[in-house]
C-alpha cells in the first residue's frame, strides 16, 4: 500500500493509552497523537478471490488510516469480515474488523477475536447488527446472544484481564483497539449522548457514527458529549458519505436502519443539474464542517460500491493537508 501519511505527530496533543495496553494499530497512534483521523469502508465482495478485496482497498490506501471490513451489513451475506481483515492486514493495510452479534454466539465470537488478533488485526468494531428481516435471507435464524455493549465488555475482559467470559485464563491476550458505533441523529435525540456514555463505560476506545447529513443535529449531540466530558474519554469519528441522487437518498432514509437525511438535503439533490457531483460536493462540505466541531477526532467515509470517490473526497476536503508526504511504499 502507499503509506505517505506522516508518523511525526504533535507531542502536546498526545493522549496516552491505558497502562499496560499495547496495540499495533495505526489508527490508534494517529488518534492518540491528536491528528484528525480518516477511515473508510471496503465493501465486501461476493467472491472468494482475494484480488477483489485488494482492488477495493487500493483507492483507499493512500488516504485513510484504517479500512473497515463490514460484517454482513444489512443482513446480506458477503465475504466474512475476519477474512477481509486478514487479507487487508497481510497486504499492509490497517483493518477495522467489524463484529455483528446477529450471527454468532459468545463462544464463536471470543474464538474469532483470538484468531483475528493472531493474524495481526488490531482494531475491532463491536456492533449489535441489523435484524435478518432487512436482508435477502429473512429466513435465517438470528442469534443476538449478546449486544454491542456486552460484546465490548467481553473483549475488554479478554484484553485487559486476560480471560474469557467463563473466567478461564488466556495464555496471550489480544492487543486490540476497541470501537463501537453510534447514531447521533436518530430519535430520541436527547438520549444519544447517554447511550454513548454506556459504550464508553463498557470499553469503547473509539466511536464511528452512522451517516451525518444534518450538521445542526450533530452539533447539538457533540455539545452534550462535551458537557458530559465524553470527548476526553473516547475518540469520535463522524460518518459521512456521498449521495448518488435524491431517489437514492429517499430509499436510504426509508429502508436503511439508523439513517436520517433531512428534507433540505434531498431538495438540494433534486435541484442539482448533476446529482452525483452534487452528492460528492455535499460530502466534502460536511467533512470540512465536521472538522471544525470541538470534540470530533476524525471522519469515517462510507461510499457503497463507490470506493473510487473516497480518495477524491478526502483529498479535496483538505483534512489531510497537514500530513507530511514521505516516500511511496508498496
Amino acid at each position: 500500500m502507499s503509506d505517505y501519511l506522516s508518523h511525526e505527530f504533535a507531542i502536546d496533543s498526545y493522549r496516552p493509552p491505558p497502562e499496560g495496553h499495547v496495540s499495533h494499530s495505526r489508527l490508534e497512534r494517529v488518534l492518540r497523537a491528536g491528528r484528525f483521523a480518516v477511515t473508510a469502508e471496503s465493501n465486501p465482495p461476493d467472491s472468494a478471490d482475494p484480488e477483489d478485496v485488494y482492488q477495493a482497498a487500493q483507492p483507499l490506501g493512500e488516504v485513510v488510516d484504517a479500512i473497515n471490513a463490514t460484517d454482513a451489513s444489512g443482513a446480506n451475506c458477503h465475504m466474512s469480515s475476519v477474512g477481509i481483515s486478514a487479507l487487508l492486514t497481510r497486504a499492509g493495510y490497517s483493518a477495522v474488523y467489524q463484529i455483528s452479534c446477529r450471527d454468532r454466539n459468545r463462544i464463536a465470537i471470543q474464538g474469532d477475536v483470538l484468531g483475528a488478533a493472531a493474524m495481526g488485526i488490531s482494531n475491532v468494531l463491536c456492533l449489535t447488527g441489523d435484524g435478518v428481516g432487512v436482508g435477502d435471507q429473512p429466513g435465517a435464524k438470528p442469534v443476538f446472544d449478546v449486544d454491542s455493549l456486552s460484546l465490548l465488555r467481553i473483549i475488554r475482559m479478554m484484553r485487559d484481564q486476560g480471560q474469557f467470559l467463563s473466567g478461564r485464563k488466556i495464555k496471550r491476550p489480544p492487543n486490540l483497539f476497541l470501537g463501537a458505533a453510534e447514531n447521533p441523529c436518530i430519535p430520541p435525540l436527547e438520549w444519544r449522548a447517554d447511550r454513548l456514555a454506556k459504550k464508553v463505560e463498557a470499553g469503547a476506545d473509539f466511536i464511528q457514527t452512522n451517516y451525518i447529513y444534518d450538521i445542526q443535529v450533530f452539533e447539538a449531540f457533540m455539545s452534550r458529549v462535551r458537557d458530559m466530558g465524553l470527548d476526553r474519554k473516547v475518540f469520535i469519528l463522524a460518518g459521512v458519505g456521498p449521495l448518488a441522487s435524491a431517489r437514492a437518498a429517499r430509499w436510504m432514509r426509508s429502508n436503511v436502519p439508523g439513517i436520517h437525511i433531512p428534507d433540505f438535503m434531498i431538495s438540494r439533490m433534486e435541484q442539482a443539474e448533476n446529482p452525483g457531483l452534487e452528492g460528492k460536493k455535499i460530502c466534502i462540505e460536511l467533512i470540512q464542517q465536521i472538522k471544525e466541531i470541538a470534540g470530533v477526532s476524525g471522519v469515517h467515509v462510507m461510499a457503497y460500491r463507490r470506493e473510487h470517490l473516497v480518495s477524491d473526497i478526502i483529498r479535496e476536503s483538505g483534512v489531510l493537508d497537514d500530513r507530511k508526504k514521505t516516500r511511496t511504499a508498496r
